[in-house]
């Protein structure tokens, strides 16, 4: 169960939240995408409400973190869709399981398991907060965020590009939008039971239905158990999504989305490469120290929305949001290979974090004509107030009395160093935003979306071990503008620019603040959609620049400058859908050159980290009928990650002709396939890493490698009532 310190702060804030919302108009949360209801598309077999999902669709028409009602085909933007569908044939519990299935994705560091950070087209975000992830057009990355479980979620949408001209501080490469399930007015319920290799367990329950004529509620529960390929290894996940809809009359309604998530599992910085080369090690080895025990991650999310239809035209959306994050415990990482390449010296550290994060979001949207041109505003105000306690103690003995370990016949128990102070701050985020946004029916054949966001933030890092205190208050303008034309009824093509800014955390040698990273993307694509609209595809070339992004500063040796420089350009695909009433197929390619432009101590024209210049993926999944009645799948899905770059090669490195160290390409196989009993009872089966294939997901230096999960297999039984 959830700790009672994870569920009562929370508790005791929905009656505040509840009447703070009643204050209000209408919330700004992005709602689900519209069902169609074409007699095309309605000759698939319906999507299931509940449970885990057969017959659905891959491609979906609209995004709701666009904020417009513009179908897909017609926004001047590359948005790929993970559908609910798409998630349940992958067989997928958390967002890492999709990743590989998305083209322009790469997994960066994840802090030991502890939470998800990805690049999108060769971006990543900062250390800390990993990419700008939105959950139901909240940002959600603010703070210590355990691995998103996928209990709860209707759908992720990969945004690429710049999105700050709608959400603010953002990677010019793309922002995820995480989309939650929302109550039903029918009634239905399922239960899910699964047992996979290395002890795994998990049970989950889906249930949703109307309280009366205006109430109507969905619950997801889902529990997990599991250990690892890795020795000493295993995690346990508890997670409650509760949501409710309320109606008031038939112009007002009232939503509630709620999550509670407990994860907990030792950090695990993986392996070392040893003269620059992996496989030494064996990938399931850990050189941390069991006795640390696990590390929490706690999150809880309230999210209020209060929707107002005015008349035909016009809605307002008023939205509430309250985040809390905590992290506490010890683990033992690596420092640092000695010369004989078999004694590994490490540290030992105690983190307490903690996070609260409140945001207000109220937006008019609406309908209007100015002579034979079609508008479509919206006008939002957002404003959001962080707060992040980090306390970190550290123990890094040295000398000859090391907190080591050999490598290769590691001995686990010696006395453990006591952590002493290290890192103790406060940092305080404060920002008040203003975001237009007009889509515009030019002609029968052309879109324009422009959009602009002001921006007034403001930061301050206390940190209380030296008594100073870094503050900065940069005011951001982030425009963007996007073509499309719409050359045939199945094909478009478009063009988009826009600028985007996130601040720099941290301070410099005279304790100010950085300036913020701002960046400039350009984009060419096309797109294309089948007549009956059940499967889509998307080609794009894009250029993006970013500066700002933090360097060594040459006259103060530890300290940092905001004057470094990356540039990412690319060509992209996706194609996503259903070819025939059988087969369902997904697939990406991706071709990103990545470089640092401009550095005070990188390598210039160097890679970044955990970056590739190609990856791809297909998935193809058959279904059919047996002749008594009963439905079966079968298929299969390989993923591709070319080679990148596992640790920064600074200037002086290359020009002494040091070898890079990189992470090897790698391809990976995986089994998909059900049968349907009966219309209320299913088996699945999921093999993952078919040919246990050895690689390695990502890296953050030569001594902290993550390798990819061995072969494994998932049995599951779902049962709908």
């Amino acid at each position: 169960m959830l700790s009672t310190q994870c569920l009562a702060p929370g508790a005791r804030l929905l009656p505040l939240l509840v009447a703070l919302a009643a204050l209000y108009g209408g919330p700004a949360i992005a709602q689900p995408a519209k069902t169609d209801t074409s007699t095309d598309a309605a000759q698939l077999p319906a999507v299931e409400v509940v449970g885990r999902s057969e017959s659905g669709a891959y491609h979906a028409a609209e995004a709701a973190g666009a904020k417009t009602d513009l179908a897909l085909r017609e926004l001047p933007q590359s948005v790929r869709i993970v559908t609910r569908q798409a998630i349940d044939d992958l067989g997928a519990t958390k967002l890492d399981d999709v990743l590989d299935y998305v083209g322009g994705v790469s997994r960066q560091n994840s802090f030991g398991g502890l939470w998800d950070n990805i690049a999108i087209r060769g971006l990543p975000g900062n250390e800390n907060t990993g990419m700008a992830t939105l959950l139901n057009g909240f940002s959600s990355n603010r703070g210590f965020n355990a691995p998103r479980d996928l209990a709860g979620v209707e759908r992720i949408e990969f945004l690429k590009g710049t999105a700050a001209a709608l959400y603010g501080s953002s990677e010019p490469g793309g922002t995820l939008n995480i989309v939650s399930k929302r109550p039903l007015w029918n009634t239905a319920h399922a239960v899910e039971a699964y047992l996979g290799s290395y002890g795994l367990k998990r049970g989950a329950f889906d249930s949703t239905g109307p309280v009366g004529e205006s109430f109507a509620y969905r619950l997801n529960v889902a529990v997990e158990d599991r250990d690892s390929f890795r020795e000493h290894i295993s995690a346990r996940r508890e997670v409650i999504a509760p949501a409710f809809t309320w109606k008031f009359g038939g112009a007002t309604q009232l939503d509630y989305a709620g999550e509670f998530l407990r994860h907990a599992t030792p950090l695990d910085r993986g392996v070392v490469a040893v003269d620059n080369k992996l496989g030494a090690v064996p990938r399931h080895r850990f050189l941390g120290e069991p006795a640390d025990g696990k590390v929490t991650v706690e999150n809880q999310t309230h999210q209020f929305i209060l929707s107002h239809e005015w008349n035909a035209d016009w809605r307002s959306r008023f939205g509430l949001s309250y985040r809390e994050t905590a992290m506490h415990g010890f683990s033992t990482e690596a420092t640092a290979l000695r010369p004989d390449n078999s004694t590994l010296t490490r540290q030992r550290r105690f983190r307490d974090y903690g996070s609260e994060d409140v945001a207000l979001q109220a937006e008019l949207q609406g309908n209007l004509k100015t002579g034979a041109i079609e508008h479509e505003l919206l006008i939002g105000l957002e404003s959001f107030r962080f707060r992040m306690d980090s306390v970190m103690r550290r123990a890094n003995p040295t000398g000859t009395q090391p907190y080591a370990i050999d490598i290769h016949a590691p001995v686990y128990g010696q006395a453990q160093p006591v952590p002493g102070p290290n890192t103790d701050t406060l940092e305080r985020q404060r920002n008040t935003a203003l975001y237009l946004q007009d889509a515009i029916k030019l002609a029968p054949a052309w879109r324009l979306v422009a959009g602009v966001r002001f921006d007034d933030y403001r930061q301050s890092l206390a940190n209380r071990i030296k008594g100073d205190t870094a503050r900065q208050q940069p005011s951001s303008s982030a425009p963007r503008v996007g073509l499309s034309w719409l050359a045939t009824p199945q094909w478009t093509v478009y063009a988009n620019a826009g600028r985007s800014f996130r601040p720099n955390v941290g301070s410099g040698a005279a304790s100010q603040g950085f300036e913020p990273e701002t960046g400039r993307a350009l984009e060419l694509g096309s797109k294309w959609e089948s007549a009956d609209r059940r499967i889509g595809a998307t080609a794009a070339l894009f250029d993006i620049r970013k500066r700002h992004v933090l360097t060594a500063d040459p006259v103060n040796v530890g300290f940092s400058i905001a004057a470094g420089e990356i540039r990412s350009r690319g060509l992209e695909f996706d194609l996503a859908g259903q070819l025939s009433k059988q087969w369902r197929l997904n697939a990406s390619l991706v071709l990103n050159d990545v470089e640092i432009s401009k550095d005070n101590s990188l390598e210039v024209g160097g890679r970044l980290l955990n970056v590739p210049k190609v990856n791809g993926s297909v998935l193809a999944v058959y279904e059919s009928d047996l002749a008594n009645g009963q439905r079966y799948s079968i298929g299969g899905g390989v993923t591709h990650m070319g080679k990148r770059l596992g640790q920064a090669r600074t200037q002086a490195e290359a020009n002494a002709g040091t070898p890079a160290f990189d992470l090897p390409a790698y391809t990976t196989a995986k089994l998909v396939a059900y049968w349907r009993v009966n219309p209320k009872l299913r088996l699945t089966l999921d093999v993952d890493n078919l040919f246990d294939t050895s690689y390695y997901t990502s890296s953050y230096s030569r001594l902290w490698v993550a390798p990819g999960t061995a072969r494994s297999a998932t049995v599951g039984l779902q049962a709908k009532f």
